[in-house]
């Protein structure tokens, strides 16, 4: 057990560090052209910028799975890392359809200005992209599996109220550090409660 708790920071910091590059990646080009084809992009004759806003989306539902991650605790912490995991499947599975997609949607723009024969190719974001849903996907089935050995946080950190009132006692049978927490609290410790 105590070989899983230290497993926390490292599959954190995995899940944040591939959520990011997923939705980074998801941002920028996922393919680029020679010849022809660069000139027509770099003149703006097309429209189509060749990004992948499905994979940014998810991986930036990934990041904000990791940051419920880091302050839930027990079923809930599972089932956002669930989550993370779903999401990560979803941005692979994109990044997988933008393989021959954006290659195709490129081509036809190309095409309507007059460039049909195109030397189109992936970028180096469509790999970090595929890479990063990958990673995050094994750092959120790792999340799931090891979660319960996990350290948590305290309740003390729980909303207000959350926590049954203590019952309180004669001011004569309180300690002086229960008159001050009390007082600390916004309670009259001597006054008697009604009945």
């Amino acid at each position: 057990m105590p070989d899983r708790r230290r497993t926390f920071g490292p599959v954190v910091l995995l899940g944040l560090a591939a959520g990011t590059v997923t939705a980074v990646a998801g941002n920028h080009p996922a393919v680029s052209g020679s010849g022809a084809a660069a000139g027509a992009m770099s003149s703006l004759l097309i429209s189509f910028d060749a990004h992948m806003p499905l994979v940014t989306a998810l991986g930036l539902v990934v990041l904000a799975c990791w940051g419920v991650v880091l302050v839930t605790r027990g079923r809930v912490r599972r089932a956002v890392a669930v989550l993370a995991a779903l999401a990560s499947t979803g941005a692979l599975v994109a990044t997988l359809v933008a393989w021959s997609q954006v290659p195709a949607q490129l081509r036809d723009e190309l095409a309507q200005v007059g460039v049909t024969s195109s030397s189109i190719s992936h970028t180096s974001w469509w790999w970090a992209a595929a890479v990063g849903a990958v990673l995050s996907m094994v750092a959120a089935v790792a999340a799931f599996v090891l979660a319960p050995a996990w350290p948590e946080m305290g309740a003390r950190y729980d909303a207000p109220g959350a926590a049954a009132e203590p019952i309180a006692a004669e001011p004569e049978e309180q300690s002086s550090l229960d008159l001050w927490k009390a007082m600390d609290e916004g309670r009259d410790p001597t006054a008697a409660d009604p009945e």
